[in-house]
């Protein structure tokens, strides 16, 4: 059987996951924002909405794509009747990212990608980690991503990736080193050029300046 392919943010959250220890590798709120802005970002290519510059998301197609991952999102979001001046989205993917971050966390786990252990931080607080399961979708996103930062990441897909790897601070963790250095001026540069990345940028940004450091 063909599996469906995976969604921007399922992308990103592989991208994020340590394989071992199944934590993400940057600060998880932030990774939270990131997700639910990939999934912004899905939909709008979709068809399903507009993000304006500006920072309002409007829905112009409530017909849900028939994924979990984009359909949750979707449903997140008030139906074109309901709409005024549409939605903040910067407010919004800070509500939404953790509803999207789970329901990739099912999907993934479901196609044996990922395995969901629960465990007890000093025998007390409970927590989840996600380490790699038995069927390998992380190496495969890690070699397009590489082929795609090699090539100047040349469609619209692995632009909007890389964006929202910069915004979120995966980029240090994922081309690490000098020699990236100019491969990250490139994504900082298409992170201010999508209103999606945008978004999420204004989203960490205020979280920093209030001295918020996620987990």
């Amino acid at each position: 059987m063909t599996l469906a392919p995976l969604t921007l943010p399922e992308e990103l959250l592989l991208l994020a996951l340590d394989p071992v220890r199944g934590r993400p590798r940057n600060n998880s709120r932030h990774l939270q924002w990131g997700l639910a802005g990939a999934a912004l970002a899905e939909l709008e290519e979709a068809g399903r909405l507009t993000v304006e510059r500006g920072g309002r998301i409007t829905v112009v197609n409530p017909l849900p794509p028939g994924d979990p991952v984009l359909d949750g999102a979707l449903a997140a979001l008030p139906a074109p009747a309901k709409q005024r001046r549409g939605v903040p989205a910067q407010r919004w993917v800070q509500r939404a990212g953790r509803p999207v971050q789970e329901l990739c966390l099912r999907r993934l786990v479901a196609r044996g990608a990922l395995r969901r252990e629960s465990r007890r931080a000093l025998g007390l607080f409970p927590y989840e980690r996600f380490p790699a399961g038995a069927v390998d979708l992380v190496g495969p996103v890690r070699e397009r991503f590489a082929a795609a930062s090699a090539a100047g990441f040349p469609d619209r897909r692995s632009r909007v990736l890389a964006a929202l790897v910069w915004v979120t601070d995966l980029d240090r963790k994922i081309l690490a080193g000098r020699e990236h250095r100019a491969t990250r001026r490139t994504m900082k540069r298409l992170a201010q050029e999508m209103a999606t990345a945008h978004a999420v940028e204004r989203a960490v940004r205020a979280d920093k300046s209030s001295g918020g450091d996620g987990g």
